[in-house]
């Protein structure tokens, strides 16, 4: 648990008990704040009453006898609309913070010689597998390694600070938004592409909200940014003109082609890494470009807290991967499954397809805006599409002359990609990507990809430290 100075025996309204919600609740009181909760479920607030927390109906309370209003990063700050809660903070004149921006706080308190390092991972694809890998590498490499946020463990429940820690933890635009002071060492922007547009009133929204995580960044500080896409190439450009900070640009080379796996490029400040090209061959983990992408990030941030070239690469090299993301689950056979349930747009979709040159590809769910429209490209790689949930109509449209079939559900699909791919006699992939939402039939992408490794196992396929 880390404290949260600065409010100490202040009343704090705290709306939305979720994970961030609740963490934030305790680290609040834990820094002597008078933390007053409340979410709309009941079942949230009879927990936390029994923790012994203070429950009042926000609605009805008396906003002017509040310090601050931490928000959960699930209720909407600006867009559709504000939630009501926000309407009452702004009425009441008090700042609007969530928990990124109180353990932000927390670290800024200490004395400077016993404060943590802090990386920071943020952008619309590869931000888990980056924050996981970059974990990875600084624990090989012998370091005390914080690793949370946005995945995992909530920030405010890892462990006090020390300084001798790396805290590397994951943020979302959702809680960038909520937050004003927050300046991580290493500050990281894997990508952005069109994501979350409902909730940031579009894309210039959306691009501000990510960019946040560069906006306090001293000249000790490091920024290192995604150019793959136009918007990540357009933000490095400002931020070479604008910021104190070390900037690298990440860049992924086209390795079909005789590119580079990757480039990391100091455009500015005294960061001592140059042009470096990474060989990947022997990673154990994902497969294409994004690899290459991921592993850059992590290359680069840990040079940039002082680790050695060689226990950098080990460590690349050594990384397992994650759970649902380009996950190896099972084969039968010449078959492989591959779990990428994570891929929850197309963006992310586009990733896992343009790894392999032909496929039998699961995909559907709640789709997003746009929904498959930019995989066409990829459809020539798609031997056969298997649509599931309410996205499987308008899939299968767009789908045109691609071979599909609509499948409905997990099982149906997995069993029916697992038969054609297996009657071809050939080695074969099927890849569970679904380039959509998981909640028309599941609670989150973690549920999805648990029922296809469930479907995969029963059909008598052998998981990976058995094939």
């Amino acid at each position: 648990m880390i404290p949260a100075p600065g409010f100490e025996g202040r009343r704090i309204a705290v709306f939305g008990l979720g994970r961030s919600g609740l963490t934030a609740a305790r680290a609040l009181k834990a820094g002597g704040a008078l933390p007053v909760l409340w979410d709309d479920s009941v079942s949230s607030r009879m927990q936390t009453e029994a923790e012994g927390f203070a429950v009042e109906d926000l609605t009805a309370a008396d906003w002017s006898g509040f310090a601050a209003l931490v928000l959960s990063p699930g209720a909407p700050l600006t867009h559709p609309e504000p939630h009501w809660a926000v309407g009452r903070a702004r009425e009441a004149g008090i700042e609007i913070i969530g928990d990124i921006e109180l353990f932000a706080r927390a670290v800024a308190a200490l004395p400077e010689g016993d404060r943590p390092k802090v990386v920071a991972v943020t952008g619309t694809n590869g931000k888990s597998t980056t924050t996981a890998r970059i974990g990875g590498v600084l624990i090989q490499a012998g370091m005390i390694v914080n690793l949370g946020g946005n995945i995992g463990i909530g920030v405010l429940a890892l462990p006090a600070p020390t300084p001798d820690a790396v805290y590397v933890i994951e943020v979302s635009s959702y809680q960038l938004d909520l937050t004003t002071s927050f300046a991580p060492d290493v500050a990281i922007l894997t990508n952005i592409s069109p994501d979350h547009l409902d909730r940031h009133g579009g894309m210039d929204g959306y691009v501000a909200a990510k960019t946040r995580i560069f906006a306090n960044l001293g000249e000790d500080q490091v920024a290192l940014v995604g150019v793959d896409e136009s918007w990540g190439a357009a933000l490095a450009d400002r931020l070479t003109q604008r910021s104190r900070s070390s900037l690298a640009r990440i860049r992924t080379g086209d390795t079909e082609r005789g590119g580079a796996p990757c480039e990391i490029v100091v455009s500015n400040g005294a960061m001592r890494i140059l042009d470096v090209r990474l060989d990947l061959a022997g990673a154990r983990s994902l497969a294409g470009r994004h690899n290459a992408q991921n592993a850059a990030f992590a290359y680069a941030t840990a040079r940039a807290l002082g680790v050695p070239h060689e226990d950098t690469v080990d460590g690349l090299l050594s990384f397992p991967g994650l759970a649902h993301r380009m996950e190896h689950v099972g084969t039968l056979g010449r078959v492989r499954f591959i779990n990428d349930s994570k891929a929850t747009n197309a963006d992310a979709a586009r990733q896992a397809l343009s790894s392999y040159d032909r496929s039998y590809w699961i995909a559907g769910g709640r789709a997003k805006a746009g929904g498959i429209d930019d995989l066409e490209d990829l459809f020539p790689r798609v031997a056969e599409a298997f649509l599931i949930g309410e996205a499987a109509g308008p899939f299968a449209a767009r789908l045109g002359d691609t071979p599909h079939r609509i499948s409905g559900d997990i099982a149906t699909a997995v069993a029916a990609a697992a038969e054609a791919a297996t009657s071809t006699g050939r080695d074969e992939g099927v890849l569970l990507s679904p380039a959509a939402a998981s909640f028309d039939q599941y609670p989150d992408f973690e549920a999805r990809g648990e029922a296809f490794r469930a479907a995969v196992l029963a059909l008598g396929a052998q998981p990976p430290s058995a094939s």
